[in-house]
């Protein structure tokens, strides 16, 4: 017969044992629930990524972001180092990185045409300037006071030629990659019309020069 002493403690045991799986059932739950928890909050996080990856790779394709070339390479090579494994991100990727070579070509080529550019530029420009002196000439021959000052001016400027025939030819018009000229005529001559009528309308086109640096053959063009 089972005492009263007997059953309590066999009582307390049983209680402990309830006590002690309890305890143990829910420390196992909850490590479980915290696995969960981090596994749902990665995927949560993957599932972001790609969605963003989507979205600004897509913008860059279509050209609806505002990023500099600069900026799309940056992104373009922070998305690729997600190493995220969906196949339409994988997709967009070798299609911006396609579009980010032409991008970069193209910028290159324009660059290279800017630089070309300014080059002719200021070569068109030296090889104006180096006419000056002969421009400065005739615009002081014809706007001199008097015959005497528009004589020393000529004889100034003849110092610029061979000899007082060397030809003048005087452009009067120009279409189709072909010029019409105006009478020939010679530079004593052309000094001493730009004397009488006193105004100088044209521009110096091209000089041609003998073996001692003088001008052989002077080419205008009326402005």
């Amino acid at each position: 017969m089972i005492t009263k002493q007997r059953f309590l403690k066999s009582t307390r045991q049983i209680a402990m044992m309830v006590l002690i799986a309890l305890v143990s059932l829910g420390g196992a739950t909850g490590c479980k629930s915290k696995k969960n928890i981090a596994k749902d909050k990665a995927a949560a996080e993957y599932a972001s990524k790609v969605e963003m990856a989507k979205k600004d790779l897509n913008s860059i394709l279509d050209g609806t972001s505002t990023w500099s070339l600069a900026e799309k390479e940056q992104r373009f090579q922070t998305i690729k180092s997600w190493n995220l494994e969906d196949t339409e991100v994988q997709s967009l990727l070798d299609k911006v990185e396609d579009k980010l070579a032409r991008d970069r070509a193209d910028v290159q080529r324009k660059a290279e045409e800017e630089r070309l550019r300014k080059e002719e530029e200021t070569r068109l420009k030296s090889e104006a300037n180096k006419y000056d002196p002969i421009e400065n000439y005739f615009k002081a021959i014809a706007a001199s006071p008097d015959a005497v000052t528009a004589n020393e001016k000529i004889a100034g400027a003849m110092q610029l030629f061979s000899t007082p025939d060397v030809p003048v030819l005087i452009i009067i018009s120009q279409a189709g990659g072909f010029n019409d000229y105006d009478r020939p005529t010679t530079i004593s001559k052309y000094l001493d019309y730009l004397k009488d009528q006193k105004t100088y309308n044209s521009r110096v086109n091209q000089v041609k020069y003998d073996a001692n640096n003088r001008i052989s053959e002077l080419e205008l063009i009326k402005k």
